[in-house]
């Protein structure tokens, strides 16, 4: 099983990477007609959705595991983290949008259609399939929610920090990258915010819990070798 998982893992970094880079070139030039001037804001603006940054360690964490799989070597405990930390977030990432963002067009410009599917939809179910089924996994501790749960934190602690000093010329405001989470524009300003915050806090430690709950679970279909 760990030959065509690794195709599979190959694959579908491969989909993911053309995705992101579909996407930057839709807003590179969508920046460039708008004769941005400060181009590296707009390039850390986009960097700086959960979303992107999500799927940019799924690459990183899907083309590790195809090495591991063609070595046929056992997968690193740290690697086996990883590989559960990044599926969480993946999960969250699809939950989250397709709960409160599908309808809504995001400020890095007009959207690709296809890139969006593949990082808010098939992206996530890589990840999901690839934890239950792909070989290597074990279990983890229950400690490591803890770590499962900093990125986000620090991540929304960034974002909440920055905004503020956030502004953003095409769009004349500060920018933040989820609706919900720009208190000058939510409804109860702060107040939502924090409400959406403890929302999203809690999808991913249930996601995490939930990923941790599987890695002690032998799942039938699950490959071993």
């Amino acid at each position: 099983m760990r030959i065509p998982f690794a195709v599979f893992r190959v694959a579908a970094a491969g989909l993911i990477i053309a995705a992101i880079v579909a996407q930057l070139q839709r807003s590179y030039s969508i920046w460039l007609a708008d004769d941005v001037a400060d181009m590296g804001f707009q390039f850390v603006n986009f960097f700086s959705f959960f979303t992107i940054e999500a799927n940019v360690f799924s690459i990183v964490v899907l083309l590790t595991g195809a090495v591991f799989a063609f070595a046929r070597k056992p997968d690193a405990v740290w690697f086996n983290v990883a590989r559960g930390t990044v599926a969480t977030y993946m999960i969250t990432t699809g939950v989250v949008y397709n709960l409160l963002l599908r309808n809504v067009e995001l400020p890095q410009g007009t959207t690709v259609a296809w890139s969006n599917e593949v990082l808010h939809v098939v992206a996530p179910i890589v990840l999901l399939v690839d934890w239950l089924f792909a070989p290597g996994r074990f279990a983890m501790a229950t400690k490591t929610i803890w770590l499962i749960v900093s990125f986000p934190l620090i991540w929304g602690a960034y974002t909440l920090i920055r905004g503020p000093f956030a502004f953003d010329e095409r769009l004349g405001r500060n920018w933040y990258p989820y609706p919900f989470m720009n208190p000058e524009t939510s409804a109860n300003g702060y107040l939502s915010v924090t409400f959406y915050m403890i929302l999203i806090a809690v999808v991913i430690g249930a996601a995490g819990a939930g990923v941790i709950w599987l890695s002690r679970k032998r799942l039938p279909f699950a490959g071993t070798s």
